[in-house]
C-alpha cells in the first residue's frame, strides 16, 4: 500500500478549515440530539398525564394508544442504555442499530428515527 502525500500551498489554513468543519459537524449532531431528547421528554410527560387520567375514564382510545407507543419508546431507550454501559459502546450501539435496520426491527425511539426520515424526504424534495 502506497502512501500518497498531498502538498498544499497553505497547509495550516487547510488544517484550520478541516478542524472548523469537524466542529460544525459535531455541533449539528449535538443540537439534533438535544432536539430529539427534548421531544422525547415532552412525549413522556404527555404519556404520564394520559396514564394519570386513565383510571378516571377521561381518556380516548387514540390517546391511550399514543401513550402505549411512547411507553414502548421508553423501553427501547432503556434497552440501548444497557449497551451504553458496556465497553466499546461507541462501536456496539451503531452496530445494533444497523443490524436492526437490516432485520427490519426498529431499535431507536421514534423521536430519533423521525429526524432521519424528515432529512431523507427533504433531500428527495430538492
Amino acid at each position: 500500500m502506497r502512501l500518497i502525500k498531498v502538498v498544499h500551498k497553505a497547509p495550516i489554513r487547510v488544517a484550520r478549515i478541516s478542524k472548523k468543519r469537524q466542529q460544525i459537524r459535531l455541533r449539528r449532531a449535538l443540537v439534533g440530539l438535544k432536539i430529539a431528547l427534548a421531544q422525547e421528554k415532552q412525549e413522556t410527560r404527555e404519556m404520564l398525564d394520559i396514564y394519570k387520567r386513565y383510571p378516571q375514564g377521561g381518556v380516548s382510545k387514540q390517546e391511550l394508544a399514543a401513550a402505549n407507543q411512547q411507553f414502548f419508546d421508553i423501553l427501547k431507550g432503556l434497552g440501548l442504555g444497557v449497551f451504553a454501559l458496556l465497553p466499546f459502546a461507541p462501536i456496539t450501539i451503531p452496530l445494533i442499530v444497523k443490524l436492526g435496520q437490516w432485520l427490519g426491527v426498529d431499535v431507536l425511539p421514534s423521536s430519533f428515527t423521525l429526524g432521519k426520515k424528515s432529512k431523507s424526504s427533504n433531500k428527495s424534495a430538492d
